[in-house]
């Protein structure tokens, strides 16, 4: 008989155990357990985010760098053409300077031409009339005077 009642009390203390095993002792387990879980699988969740948003932040970083690289080449074009633009007109500017130089010292040079011819006739003039003094005073030939007369206006053309 004590073996019978010794397994019956066996048995009635292992179903007041696991009675309050299950009541008491397992809810507050499985609560730490589930949130255990709950946090891995937020903070895996997290990790899956950020490794998400760590690859589009890669792809936009590229993204500007192309745009960044695409805007300082078209910066630089525009400053080359800007340049031989300025090379142009610099060298417009300059022969137009030139040219106009050159049409002030061809009219300086036109004057100095003229202002000459008007000298070198003023002198001869003086040196015709000296001359024709001179002839008049030696003889009055009508021939040779009027030859003379001629050769002077020659020259002077």
């Amino acid at each position: 008989m004590n073996i019978n009642f010794t397994l019956i009390s066996q048995a009635l203390a292992f179903s007041i155990f696991i009675w309050f095993t299950v009541r008491y002792v397992w809810p507050p387990l499985l609560g730490a357990i589930e949130s255990r879980q709950k946090t891995i699988a937020d903070g895996l969740a997290a990790g899956e985010r950020g490794k998400h948003d760590l690859e589009l932040a890669s792809q936009r970083s590229t993204e500007v760098l192309k745009e960044a690289k695409q805007r300082a080449a078209e910066i630089i074009v525009q400053a080359e053409k800007r340049a031989s633009e300025i090379v142009d007109n610099a060298k417009v500017a300059a022969k137009e300077e030139g040219d106009r130089i050159l049409i002030g010292a061809k009219a300086d040079i036109e004057h100095e031409m003229f202002s000459a011819k008007e000298t070198l006739r003023q002198h001869t003039a003086d040196l015709a009339v000296a001359g024709a003094a001179k002839i008049l005073r030696r003889e009055v030939d009508a021939k040779t005077h009027a030859d003379l007369l001629a050769d002077i206006e020659e020259d002077l053309k």
